[in-house]
């Protein structure tokens, strides 16, 4: 973390991960609809109000990475000398190291298990919906800054559906390669999101 952070924002960081950690691990044990908000708040020994002060609800939780993606593209879509697609590819690397992290201290078959938890769950199948629209829409708000468009352009907002269709993507492929136990997970979707790239860089047929 940058140097700058204060010792009220690192514990603010901290107690975050500590939620979002001890609810994912109470998820796939128990099941997501089986646990409340009040049970994380308890077992990590704070109210349920603070888990509500860093979480807008309780799929957040557990899906708790989309915020700070969305603000990762924008940061790199706000350089114009950054092509949309590489700024998606660059952000969507990072976000593949940070599931090698993962794999790493947890294995990827806790990696698989999420996974499965949330496309069996419907209100979390739900709250990625709306969070890859609200990526979209960021997606677009950024573009049209640095081209001087509108955000409901046509061109403008296509493209920013195009980079929100490699989320989409990059989660179908992470599914598919754990579940064929790929030697190499994270090179394996890398791949598939280049792949997908190079057809929107030629354009659609």
């Amino acid at each position: 973390m940058p140097s700058t952070e204060s010792l009220r924002e690192r514990r603010k960081r901290e107690l975050r991960r500590q939620l979002s950690d001890t609810a994912t691990r109470m998820f796939l044990e128990r099941g997501f609809d089986a646990v409340r908000v009040a049970d994380v708040a308890r077992a990590c020994g704070v109210t349920e109000k603070t888990v509500f002060n860093h979480f807008r609800g309780k799929e957040a939780l557990l899906a708790d990475r989309w915020d700070a993606q969305a603000d990762a593209l924008c940061g790199r879509l706000a350089d114009a000398a950054t092509a949309p697609l590489d700024a998606a590819l660059e952000v969507l690397g990072q976000e593949l190291a940070f599931l090698v992290t993962a794999a790493r201290r947890h294995g990827w078959d806790d990696v698989r298990r999420f996974g499965e938890l949330i496309r069996s769950t419907p209100a979390l199948v739900a709250h990625n919906r709306e969070a890859l629209d609200r990526l979209a829409d960021a997606a677009a708000a950024a573009l049209a800054g640095r081209s001087g468009t509108a955000p409901d352009d046509p061109a403008t907002r296509i493209t920013a559906s195009a980079i929100a269709g490699l989320w989409d993507l990059h989660a179908r492929s992470l599914q598919r390669h754990l579940a064929e136990r790929s030697a190499d997970v994270a090179r394996a979707v890398l791949a598939d999101l280049e792949r997908a790239a190079e057809v929107l860089r030629r354009g659609l047929v």
